[in-house]
């Protein structure tokens, strides 16, 4: 996948999720990175690298990461679960629009 393609799905697959608010996205050659702006100390970070492939997103509420996947080198493709985000559970690939549904889950069922 390439930097722009990446842009356009996380952009499609966000327009179905109505939590989120503000998204701040900065692209530049083959790096796309941001964040996602749920409610007060509650956001998305995001990461892709064209180059190497990595993707990474991360749910951050009050400075912690409660939930996150993502797709690098070293470990592959990996979920932080909610339950305990320090984990890395190994997962089957998913498109940006399957991240973006599973984070709509997750975000829906924060208190």
């Amino acid at each position: 996948m390439d930097v722009n393609v990446f842009v356009l799905e996380l952009m499609r697959a966000l327009a179905t999720i109505d939590l989120v608010g503000q998204i701040d996205l900065h692209a530049d050659g083959p790096i796309a990175q941001g964040h996602l702006y749920v409610r007060q100390e509650v956001f998305v970070r995001f990461y892709f690298n064209q180059v190497t492939q990595t993707m990474a997103f991360a749910l951050i509420k009050e400075h912690q990461r409660v939930w996150g996947i993502d797709q690098d080198s070293r470990r592959g493709w990996h979920l932080h679960p909610v339950e305990n985000p320090t984990e890395h559970i190994t997962i089957a690939p998913l498109s940006v629009a399957d991240i973006a549904a599973r984070l709509g889950e997750v975000l829906a069922s924060l208190d």
